[in-house]
């Protein structure tokens, strides 16, 4: 009988940082704290993170995941998601007498205040981002309608129609591209002269360095997979930070199984990576995966470490009436 063929060599090139953020983590935590603290369910307007597994296991814990603050009982807790949320949604909460907690990532709470510290000084505010995402949603949901205005390309910048263009101010999203946003930022300073930015830039510590861990790989791969969901704004971000740095085969995946192998034939170096919102035993199981077919040698390559953790609110850390 012949020897069976042996496996073709690859390098696996594994993206540090990657995968879950500070917030994220806190996010999650929440969820599991409420259950244990109140028991089983607890409801959690919008997915708590994007991505699917995750919300899975929470689900499977007893977290109910619903779209809209009427679709939770006003006699169990509701747990906002990491997003944010508009003002309204905590304050109907508020009216309807149910335990709200907020899952709001600092980071985005950073955000909502400058933009309402900018409104109370009585400027106007641009905000880049993505129209219909969460964030942004919950981050317009700060100030009165018309008081924030979205751009989501350099284009939009010069068909704005602005109050006054004496008194602007610009947030962000926080999983934006850094080198796209600074290109809308440039075109907004060069229209605005006068507009304000953020004391400290809002794109948050995780997208940035995981965007620079991309690019630091980028030249060495052949093909990079980038584990995350499809509606994960800052895992879509880093398929287009690794194309744009010179990875023509740059794909978002949200399993192991989702690999196009047929698309990887002869390749000899592949970039793996993951969104903020993807647990490392997602990425485990690509690693798994590739070496079930090649002779796989898995190389980090760490460009920052993050030791970043945040808090969970006080009404978790208090004991039940």
């Amino acid at each position: 009988m012949p020897d069976p063929s042996p496996l073709s060599p690859l390098t696996l090139y594994l993206a540090a940082p990657r995968g879950f953020c500070a917030g994220v983590d806190r996010a999650i935590k929440i969820v599991e704290m409420a259950i244990e603290k109140w028991g089983a369910p607890v409801y959690v307007r919008h997915e708590i993170v994007h991505n699917k597994f995750v919300v899975d296991g929470l689900r499977a814990k007893g977290a109910i995941f619903v779209e809209e603050l009427e679709d939770c009982p006003v006699d169990r807790p509701v747990i906002f998601s990491a997003h944010g949320v508009p003002k309204s949604v905590p304050a109907a909460a508020a009216a309807r007498r149910m335990i709200a907690v907020d899952a709001t990532c600092p980071l985005v709470t950073k955000v909502h205040s400058e933009a309402e510290r900018h409104h109370q000084a009585g400027l106007q505010m641009v905000m880049i981002g993505h129209a219909g995402h969460p964030e942004t949603i919950g981050t317009m949901g700060q100030l009165p309608e018309g008081e924030v205005l979205l751009v989501e390309t350099v284009a939009d910048v010069g068909r704005l129609s602005v109050r006054d263009p004496a008194r602007l101010a610009f947030i962000t999203q926080t999983t934006l591209s850094v080198d796209d946003t600074a290109a809308i930022v440039a075109a907004l300073q060069a229209r605005f002269p006068a507009i304000v930015g953020p004391h400290k830039e809002d794109i948050c510590y995780a997208t940035t360095n995981r965007q620079a861990a991309v690019k630091s790989i980028a030249g060495r791969i052949d093909a990079l997979l980038v584990i995350g969901a499809p509606n994960s704004s800052n895992s879509r971000r880093l398929v287009e930070v690794g194309a744009a740095a010179g990875c023509t085969y740059s794909q978002l995946i949200q399993r192991a199984a989702d690999i196009d192998w047929r698309a990887l034939k002869g390749i000899r170096a592949v970039g793996v990576t993951a969104g903020a919102s993807a647990p490392e035993v997602l990425v485990n199981e690509v690693v798994d995966a590739f070496r079930a077919r090649f002779d796989a040698r898995v190389e980090l390559v760490e460009t920052a470490q993050e030791n970043v953790e945040f808090k969970v609110p006080r009404i978790l850390r208090e004991p039940a009436a």
